[in-house]
């Protein structure tokens, strides 16, 4: 039996993206983006990624109703009726919760690989071992598997999951911590068995789907009571009336810090998922020195560890400036120390507060 027709990939691509304002807004969010220059998006890598680990038939995308057209046109190869587009954001149980009830209506074997659509990975075979690996550990036993990538740094901006063997490739997960003060997260790498909570899954359909059933039996009860419209022209309707009604809560929430049958996998691939502009920087300058242009010709005079990003190949000049994100779109300019990038969703909020004072 060949295993892979019962392997799905579950491509998470519902995300506003606010941190990497002014480029990613709520019309056009980043995972449609390209922002690292390599003339595909975030979506677009993410979807090559599984190229020869997913039959492309088995590849679904779980979006907001509101980019169902973007992932369309970005991925012509996936047709429509697998593309979920959720008609209410809900977070992440929700529509977790919907695509394993329809992919085990079409297969009960099938195994799911959930995976969001904006984070940078560039080690593709480690990745897609780790993932090989996850599949037949998830097979037999019947674990909700987590991905857990070693840390280099006390990151404050992470969560953390603690492995219960600290060499064991699969462990058993002791406990979730949230995003910790750098005091913990120093401790945290001395303990030597956290890792960074990656955000990427394995599990099968019936493991998960009896896990929300356990845990969040509302929400169960919610999508399962008119099972046999999934899939089929009735489900749009179904889905207006009664998704709205779902707990607006992460899958972590709803099932992992619940469950205790929870495994993570330590990853060997690199990852960053992207968070903002500095963590951009981070991913494709040689050194904090260096100055990364995206989508622009830049002549630097002595300048060093800037980040230049433009939407329309504008070229740009930076002289006696160090450590800045300058950001170019067709109608607006940001620069702010790299160090202040966390203020980006503040500043995006001024913008739009004083729109409608205009108004």
């Amino acid at each position: 039996m060949n295993t892979k027709t019962h392997h799905y990939a579950l491509i998470m691509a519902g995300g506003i993206g606010s941190r990497f304002w002014p480029i990613s807004t709520a019309k056009h969010p980043k995972q449609f983006q390209d922002l690292t220059g390599e003339g595909a998006s975030l979506l677009q890598q993410t979807y090559d990624r599984l190229s020869g680990l997913i039959p492309d038939e088995n590849i679904w995308v779980l979006t907001n109703d509101a980019y169902q057209s973007q992932v369309l046109a970005q991925l012509p190869a996936v047709p429509p009726q697998q593309i979920i587009a959720e008609p209410a954001r809900r977070n992440t149980a929700p529509c977790l919760l919907l695509a394993a009830l329809k992919i085990q209506k079409i297969d009960p074997n099938a195994q799911l690989l959930v995976l969001p659509s904006d984070h940078f990975i560039d080690d593709r075979q480690h990745f897609q071992d780790d993932v090989t690996q996850a599949f037949a550990h998830s097979a037999v036993s019947k674990e909700l598997i987590t991905f857990g990538i070693q840390p280099n740094s006390p990151h404050t901006g992470y969560g953390y999951i603690a492995a219960a063997d600290k060499k064991a490739p699969i462990s058993s997960v002791l406990r979730f911590e949230e995003k910790p003060s750098v005091a913990k997260a120093t401790s945290f790498l001395e303990e030597g068995n956290y890792c960074w909570n990656a955000g990427i899954f394995v599990w099968s359909v019936d493991t998960l789907i009896d896990a929300f059933e356990r845990f969040s039996p509302k929400m169960f009860a919610l999508m399962t009571k008119e099972l046999d419209v999934l899939n089929t022209p009735k489900e749009s309707a179904f889905l207006r009336e009664n998704y709205p009604k779902a707990e607006d809560i992460s899958i972590d929430y709803a099932i992992l810090e619940k469950a205790d049958n929870v495994a993570v996998l330590r990853a060997r691939f690199s990852w960053n998922d992207l968070g903002s502009w500095s963590a951009l920087h981070q991913q494709l300058g040689d050194s904090p020195l260096a100055n990364v242009s995206i989508n622009t010709d830049v002549l630097a005079d002595n300048a060093k560890g800037n980040l230049i990003y433009s939407s329309a190949q504008q070229k740009v000049i930076v002289k006696d400036v160090d450590d800045l994100i300058v950001v170019l779109t067709d109608d607006q300019v940001m620069i702010l120390p790299k160090k202040a990038d966390q203020s980006v969703k503040q500043l995006q909020q001024m913008i739009e507060n004083t729109k409608k004072e205009k108004d």
